[in-house]
């Protein structure tokens, strides 16, 4: 593994997940950088075997993963832009968002997190990654833990209703 590689990815993965999050008083930014950083692992500990045997079940399960792992980021992005009326930070919607993908799940962007994350594992799935890809399980369960008690001092009582309404992450299970 290339050490410069993950110095500079692990700085800009703590710019990118602290800065906005402390910025505004929110921490959820703090667990999720544990999920960036352990995805960010993975991808630089398998990255020799991206592409090699591209018809393999692993390879065809890993990209089946990652392809979903992008239709859940960008539908959330779209519909937090769209119907959450977020200021400069999406992140930050001035409107609770409960259609689309939000209507079944609470979290469809940190759901992409470990869809991705575990795409990006199965691709050479030694010890480390898959240290790493329970790293990421946590890091994601927590990040959602402290953003829903965000949520709630933010939204309150619709926001609380919206949980009982909803799944964390998968419908039905959990």
């Amino acid at each position: 593994m290339n050490y410069a590689i993950l110095i500079i990815g692990t700085i800009l993965i703590i710019l990118f997940s602290w800065y906005q999050s402390i910025k505004q008083g929110r921490y959820h930014g703090i667990a999720r950088f544990f999920s960036f950083e352990s995805i960010f692992v993975i991808v630089l500990l398998n990255s020799k075997v991206w592409f090699r045997e591209p018809f393999s079940f692993l390879q065809i399960i890993s990209w089946t993963l990652l392809i979903l792992s992008l239709y859940f980021a960008v539908a959330g992005f779209l519909l937090l832009k769209k119907i959450g009326k977020p200021d400069a930070n999406i992140e930050n919607t001035s409107v609770l968002v409960k259609e689309g993908l939000y209507k079944y799940i609470r979290h469809p962007l940190y759901l992409s997190l470990f869809v991705g994350g575990t795409g990006a594992m199965i691709k050479d799935p030694g010890l480390l990654q898959l240290v790493f890809g329970a790293v990421n399980l946590v890091a994601i369960w927590l990040t959602a833990t402290i953003e829903e008690k965000e949520m709630i001092t933010k939204f309150g009582k619709d926001y609380i209703d919206y949980m009982k309404e909803t799944w964390m992450f998968i419908p039905y299970i959990i």
